[in-house]
């Protein structure tokens, strides 16, 4: 039988054969800085997603990781290019929890805004605390808890919108290294238990500047040149789940991505 989160991953089973769920075409995109000049985030960026797939998207900063999400999101169109994108939810770096809710409330959140009742949509969120390691935590506001555990209760905000594209945004980027860590480790073993390879689970795409985080998690690694962004190599990761970073396989994997980048095997 299916745990309460895989369901949550796996939205039902479509009818018949859907379209990827998000696709790029030669997209670019620039935007003005607050000196007036002009900025190239991305240049003819082509890009499939398919149903299910975790793709993890890395490059130097500035490159348009970020621009890339808000793109798929559609919370900003394209100069050029076109976007086809099935509805997507953006995790950023930040948690943004309401420090006036509980982890409770603040998780429930999505689905409040989609109009469940305040009982209803707190009985949903608390049936997942105790697989994503927050019960006991439900009542605690968000000073009272650990970076760790104010990502996770974002992370199971984002799960409850109930979209089929979720969107990460560099989710540990801000934690300090060993907690980033621990949370690596944690969603690469949330993802060995919920997402089995059916094309029915959720598609993600994570934006992250850690190229061994990318290899501990993703189906495929987008690699992408510095500002503008355009794609250098796409890395297929045919490796099972959960991975550990002392896998040699791991390694040679991030020591690939790191060459597409120019970087000589350096971190």
């Amino acid at each position: 039988m299916p745990t309460e989160l895989q369901s949550r991953l796996e939205p039902p089973p479509a009818r018949g054969r859907e379209r990827e769920p998000i696709v790029l075409d030669r997209v670019s995109r620039a935007y003005r800085s607050r000196a007036g000049d002009l900025v190239e985030a991305l240049d003819r960026v082509s890009l499939r997603v398919h149903a299910g797939e975790l793709v993890a998207v890395v490059g130097p900063s500035g490159c348009g990781k970020s621009t890339l999400l808000e793109l798929i999101c559609g919370l900003q169109p394209p100069d050029a290019g076109a976007v086809a994108c099935a509805p997507a939810v953006l995790m950023p770096q930040r948690d943004l929890l309401l420090p006036w809710l509980c982890a409770l409330d603040n998780a429930a959140l999505a689905l409040r805004i989609a109009g469940l009742r305040r009982a209803r949509a707190r009985e949903t969120a608390r049936a997942l605390f105790s697989e994503l390691g927050l019960d006991g935590f439900e009542r605690a506001h968000p000073h009272e808890l650990s970076g760790g555990m104010r990502q996770r209760v974002a992370f199971l905000r984002t799960l409850l919108s109930g979209k089929p594209v979720l969107c990460l945004d560099e989710p540990f980027g801000a934690l300090d290294a060993l907690t980033r860590y621990e949370m690596q480790d944690w969603l690469a073993r949330t993802l060995a238990r919920a997402r089995p390879r059916t094309d029915e689970r959720r598609t993600v795409v994570l934006v992250t500047h850690d190229v061994e985080e990318a290899a501990l998690l993703a189906d495929r690694i987008v690699v992408l040149s510095a500002r503008p962004g355009r794609v250098l190599a796409e890395l297929d990761v045919a490796l099972p789940r959960p991975r550990t970073r002392t896998d040699p396989e791991v390694s040679a994997l991030r020591e690939r991505a790191l060459s597409a980048l120019g970087m000589g095997g350096r971190p």
